[in-house]
């Protein structure tokens, strides 16, 4: 018995590219069609990020996050390598500089070694210096097989592969409206009307209001926050061996200001996190007013900005001053001292938040009659993007008997 239906999937980037592909490579008699509304794909998340493969430090053992971050990490480093595309194993330290950031490292080590990140271990100040000779710090945990791609070129490549194995990429094709018909769904598009069997919603930064389009739930909102990256000078870029990031603070989902190595040999320092006035505005004041209307009238994100207010007002200081901004990384390498840095385009993440403030911490899928939405899928995302596609095609082929060969 083969299955022979169509699937159409909502956003082209590296989780929409993911889970198009492997649709495609489970039922190879069926029609599978990838829709973007911009003009490329890896327009948004998947084209402004620092290009981490996370190692699964942080994530509670036993969540999504964790199960798929440590098997999606697998994933990417197979195919980048037998794809031929970059992928440096450059390892990783998170430092702490005081006690009180130390204990908190212990608690991360030991989520580290429930998720079985490999290689993993503690080292004091002196194996700071041995691995990263011009950083500081009275300790750090290591992780050795942190890596770093480019992402872009990954979602590229996947969407190759789904056109190869005689898939189809759509692109300039905007969602409009989703709904029910007598024999699958209907989906109004930029380019016309057009039905299909099954649709998976990939869609990032515009995940919540496409899935209220289709009769989804309101919550969990998505709230955009930036991210800004600034690339060191020549005389600095070869600092550091690898990646070196802070003890991230357990009250803030973000990982604060770090340094991350970059495929094509740059060093970035960044990003901060602070509340972004748009949802896909990359540049100048990056300034959407309907996107800024519908966030600062959102109650969740007003719940989160009463209980955030400390750390808001650290963020907002790398925002407004790149004095203060290197100030932060130096605590790390003092020897970026007098650095000249350019300021590169920002990233936007899509970050899921319930309406009472608390922020979506696990990926969220969600599975509606013949509907599947992506609503929470931040950092490891983009490390678990094959190990997200291979879940999602395996709860609709045990939700729907007619995917069961």
């Amino acid at each position: 018995m083969t299955v022979t239906k169509s699937f159409t999937v909502v956003g082209a980037g590296i989780v929409g590219a993911a889970v198009a592909r492997e649709l495609a490579s489970r039922f190879p008699d069926s029609t599978v069609t990838l829709l973007e509304k911009e003009a490329q794909v890896a327009s948004h998340q998947s084209g402004h990020n620092s290009g981490v493969v996370h190692a699964g430090l942080y994530y509670q053992p036993g969540g999504l996050k964790a199960q798929l971050c440590r098997r999606g990490a697998q994933l990417l480093e197979d195919y980048c390598l037998a794809r031929e595309l970059p992928y440096e194993q450059c390892g990783k330290l998170v430092v702490a500089l005081d006690e009180a950031e130390a204990r908190h490292l212990g608690e991360m080590f030991e989520r580290a070694k429930k998720n079985g990140v490999p290689g993993v271990r503690m080292v004091d100040g002196a194996g700071i210096r041995e691995i990263e000779p011009n950083a500081i710090g009275i300790s750090a945990l290591h992780s050795p097989t942190t890596a770093i791609v480019d992402y872009a070129a990954v979602t590229r490549s996947l969407t190759n592969d789904l056109v190869e194995l005689g898939g189809r990429v759509e692109l300039n094709c905007e969602v409009y409206d989703i709904a029910p018909s007598n024999s699958g769904v209907i989906l109004q598009t930029s380019q016309g009307d057009r039905e299909t069997d099954f649709v998976i919603v990939c869609a990032g930064l515009q995940s919540d209001r496409i899935a209220r389009l289709a009769g989804g739930a309101r919550n969990p909102s998505i709230i955009p926050f930036f991210g800004q990256y600034f690339r060191l000078d020549e005389k600095h870029k070869d600092i550091l061996n690898g990646l070196v990031y802070p003890v991230p603070d357990p009250k803030f989902p973000f990982l604060g200001v770090h340094l991350t190595k970059r495929v094509d040999g740059e060093m970035l320092v960044g990003p901060n996190a602070f509340l972004s006035p748009s949802r896909e505005v990359y540049r100048g004041l990056g300034l959407n007013l309907r996107d800024l209307a519908e966030t600062l009238m959102d109650r969740g994100f007003l719940n989160f900005a009463r209980n955030n207010l400390p750390s808001a007002v650290r963020e907002g200081r790398t925002v407004l001053s790149k004095t203060f901004f290197l100030r932060e990384a130096q605590k790390y390498v003092p020897s970026l001292e007098g650095a000249n840095v350019t300021r590169l385009t920002r990233g936007i993440r899509a970050q899921a938040m319930d309406a009472d403030g608390s922020l979506v911490d696990d990926f969220r899928i969600d599975y509606e009659a013949r509907v599947t939405h992506v609503r929470n899928a931040p950092s490891p995302g983009a490390t678990s993007s094959m190990a997200i596609a291979e879940f999602i095609v395996a709860g609709m082929v045990e939700k729907h008997e007619a995917l069961q060969v």
